[in-house]
């Protein structure tokens, strides 16, 4: 059952929720560490190796058809495939609104500087096997990519016998370009180094186990990724306007994912935090994944009692969640206080599903605090800039002499020299 605390109470409470995230054993960091060495120096024979070992299968090639995809698709039930496709066009028509132009700022004088932006060239799509499938993640990281003019998004996913078939739909849908069955950190480190028959990549992105996860960890500056994602929160900010069905209901949507899930209620209302905390109660044991939900409300699960709603909103930043629903009666104007938080959900009749499926922004998000200085999944995720300039000799010499000075302030003389030989001035001329 939910605790209710007071606010002034909460500290505890807080320092649990940050530590709820164990920090990976030495031993786990041991073996993925030997994993992406093995990788690294011996390519597919490794990562038959190693599918072999962990997968128990055998396995010659790790491509998967393409047209595996599309049969796929085709498979599906017209009600599934008509969601399927309604999400993307909702993630697409979104992430179409992020993309930005460079630009070019002349300065006279034949200057100029811009910047110039690209798309990365190629990048990895982790996709979790087994009960882990989800085909809503596939749409929100692979469609962000496309729009952004990815050259080429390869998705890995550990082979099974059956691999999910609305995942590969899924897959269908967004466009990746190819798929390969390969799991674990072992995916990751071919995808970060490549092999004779997997390229590599300039970035990986996606959820994964512990392995994958600390992988991509180590991994980060050898290739770059998403994030290092923690186990789902929800937050929710609520005053005596809201529904406390509705409450409790998304309070346990986040509450089911893992037991590690944290699932937070901060109220101004004595009676709707005690109707919650019944209705949690009542609901977590009608549900499937009631076990997860229970363990997860107990340890990391909390309604705390706050003063005001301005008291509500400092304390959501603090937190700074992954998702954050504000259930008030003026959810607009609460909005503006907050500061941190992954996503914004305002309203009664915005429930944190609905990001997680069809709104259209990337339900990847920052997760344990990180949203105080990380951002969700975009196509910005998936750009690199490049700086341009341009510049006349005309316009380089009222500069020069600043330059230089510049330059011999910090010492560097290479530098002045490289200026001033322009203008008949080569200061290493008897030197020697």
């Amino acid at each position: 059952m939910l605790q209710i605390i007071e606010s002034s109470n909460a500290r505890a409470f807080l320092n649990g929720l940050s530590a709820r995230q164990q920090e990976v054993s030495r031993a786990t960091e041991q073996d993925v560490l030997a994993i992406l060495e093995s990788v690294k120096t011996g390519g597919d024979k490794a990562l038959r190796d190693y599918t072999l070992r962990f997968d128990k299968v055998t396995l010659s090639d790790f491509q998967l058809p393409k047209e595996a995809c599309k049969e796929a698709f085709d498979g599906l039930k017209p009600a599934l495939q008509r969601a399927l496709l309604k999400a993307a066009e909702n993630i697409k028509s979104y992430h179409e609104k992020q993309h930005k132009d460079g630009f070019s700022l002349e300065r006279g004088n034949g200057c100029t500087v811009g910047q110039r932006v690209r798309g990365l060239s190629k990048v990895g799509i982790y996709v979790p096997g087994g009960s882990a499938s989800y085909p809503s993640s596939v749409l929100m990281s692979v469609i962000p990519a496309k729009v952004a003019g990815v050259s080429e998004v390869i998705m890995v996913t550990p082979p099974t016998a059956h691999l999910n078939k609305a995942v590969l739909a899924a897959a269908y849908i967004a466009g990746v370009d190819r798929i390969l069955t390969v799991g674990g950190a072992q995916a990751v480190a071919a995808l970060a180094y490549g092999t004779e028959s997997i390229p590599q990549v300039d970035k990986i992105v996606g959820p994964g186990n512990i392995f994958v996860a600390t992988a991509k960890r180590l991994l980060y500056g050898t290739v770059d990724i998403d994030m290092v994602a923690g186990p789902s929160e929800i937050c929710i900010i609520a005053d005596e306007s809201a529904n406390e069905r509705f409450v409790a209901a998304d309070l346990l949507s986040q509450a089911e994912h893992d037991k590690l899930a944290s699932a937070m209620l901060l109220t101004t209302s004595q009676t709707l935090a005690a109707a919650v905390q019944k209705e949690t109660a009542r609901m977590a044991a009608a549900l499937s994944r009631s076990e997860i939900i229970t363990a997860s409300l107990r340890d990391f699960g909390a309604i705390v009692l706050c003063d005001s709603l301005e008291d509500c909103a400092a304390l959501a930043n603090r937190i700074a969640p992954e998702h954050l629903e504000i259930c008030t009666s003026e959810p607009e104007k609460l909005a503006e206080s907050i500061q941190n938080a992954g996503a914004i959900f305002l309203g009664h009749y915005t429930p944190e599903p609905l990001g997680d499926y069809m709104a259209g922004p990337s339900h990847t998000l920052p997760t344990s605090g990180s949203a105080r200085f990380f951002s969700p999944l975009s196509v910005d995720s998936f750009l690199k800039k490049t700086s341009i300039i341009s510049y006349a000799k005309e316009g380089l010499a009222p500069l020069a002499d600043d330059i230089v000075l510049l330059a011999e302030e910090e010492e560097l003389t290479a530098h002045a020299n490289s200026v001033s030989i322009r203008f008949g001035t080569d200061r290493t001329e008897g030197a020697i």
